[in-house]
């Protein structure tokens, strides 16, 4: 047990005792659900670049934390928003990093990995055309395939930007899923975790949005391994799950109530491909390994302590939750500093990052609670605190 003064809502501070690490055991069965980590990129801190224009990755151990992942039977979805594509990670180091991840992957069973494919080398703009965007995803998924990866589409910001209807989609995904040389997951990010991705489908409304979707799904579900659905409203995704084509996959990418989708209702259930795993995957290695076992109140047990600190990792403005993804991964020893890529270690506030302390460590999610406190510590004296 550690002990550490954190700050307080309105001023004053109060002693934080730890408590004792949960300890989880390597899966020793496959998982029945397919469960993806949306994985972080490590910055280099050393690298003599203006980090808010250049990006500088630390590729030992961020592609050692892959190997963690894997480690624990999570798949990789590599250069996602997790990895702060698009906030701080380009088209250029994310197609790097891609063929980095595939590479060390070695296409081994237990060893996962879907790579996120978009438009994020066209800036949005309304003047742009629809053959433009077209051109753009073919580009990414070209790359992509060339690097023996597996498809992630993402969402466009160049496609929200210009489409003047529900049929501009159509025909974007109609196009490119008429192409993809595997099946291929589609990601529905929604405007809370992009502002710029507002209205995707060319519709304001959620449910008017999904009967868009779920027209493109129909018509292409030779095409499509699945769906991740990334609302923060459950009700969309079990709505949605129900309709969709039978070979067709629901991804939750719910980090608000991703124990219940996963779970199921008996009828239907979520697979997984979620920001959140990359910062409890111990937790959620062995949840998934009860599951598989049949056991739901273990399951329930070991994921029900994680929702409180994922729901704050991911409060408003959700877009910033990767800096509490890299807190978790630089308090358990993963890497050496908290620093990110484009200074996105500054995006939370100091009493943010202090409540996700508290939050992982009721988890037992602080696997060296004398390591935690210790940087912890180091990180209240950058602000001016002593812990």
């Amino acid at each position: 047990m550690a002990e550490i003064r954190l700050p307080l809502a309105g001023g004053g501070s109060e002693t934080w005792r730890t408590g004792e690490p949960l300890r989880f055991d390597p899966p020793s069965r496959p998982f029945t659900r397919v469960a993806y980590a949306a994985a972080h990129v490590v910055a280099d801190p050393l690298a003599e670049v203006d980090p808010w224009l250049e990006p500088a990755i630390d590729w030992e151990r961020t592609l050692a934390y892959r190997e963690h992942l894997w480690s624990l039977g999570l798949g990789v979805a590599e250069a996602m928003d997790t990895a702060q594509r698009g906030m701080g990670l380009d088209w250029a180091k994310s197609l790097e990093l891609i063929r980095r991840a595939v590479a060390a992957s070695g296409g081994r069973p237990g060893r996962l990995i879907a790579c996120g494919a978009g438009t994020d080398h066209l800036a949005p703009d309304p003047g742009l055309s629809v053959e433009q965007v077209i051109a753009a995803y073919e580009e990414q998924c070209a790359a992509v395939e060339a690097a023996g990866g597996r498809i992630i589409l993402m969402a466009s910001r160049a496609l929200a930007a210009c489409a003047r209807s529900p049929d501009d989609y159509g025909r974007v995904y109609d196009r490119i899923l008429g192409q993809v040389r595997e099946p291929v997951i589609i990601h529905w990010l929604g405007g809370m975790f992009d502002p710029a991705l507002e209205g995707y489908w060319g519709r304001g409304d959620h449910g008017e949005a999904m009967e868009v979707c779920l027209d493109i799904l129909a018509r292409n579900a030779a095409k499509v391994d699945g769906i991740k659905v990334s609302l923060l409203d459950k009700r969309h995704e079990i709505a949605m799950r129900s309709r969709l084509p039978e070979s067709v996959r629901m991804y939750t990418g719910d980090d608000f109530d991703y124990p219940e989708l996963i779970l199921g209702d008996g009828e239907h259930h979520s697979d997984a491909l979620l920001g959140i795993f990359d910062a409890i995957a111990p937790a959620a290695s062995a949840a998934l390994a009860a599951l598989a076992a049949d056991e739901h109140e273990r399951y329930r047990e070991i994921l029900a302590p994680t929702v409180p600190l994922s729901r704050h990792v991911f409060r408003a403005p959700t877009r910033f939750y990767k800096t509490g993804v890299v807190l978790m991964a630089w308090l358990n020893g993963h890497q050496d500093h908290f620093t990110m890529v484009g200074g996105q270690q500054s995006a939370r506030s100091l009493l943010h990052l202090a409540e996700l302390f508290r939050l992982a460590d009721r988890a037992g999610l602080l696997q060296d609670p004398e390591l935690a406190t210790a940087r912890m510590r180091s990180l209240l004296a950058v602000h001016g605190l002593e812990g």
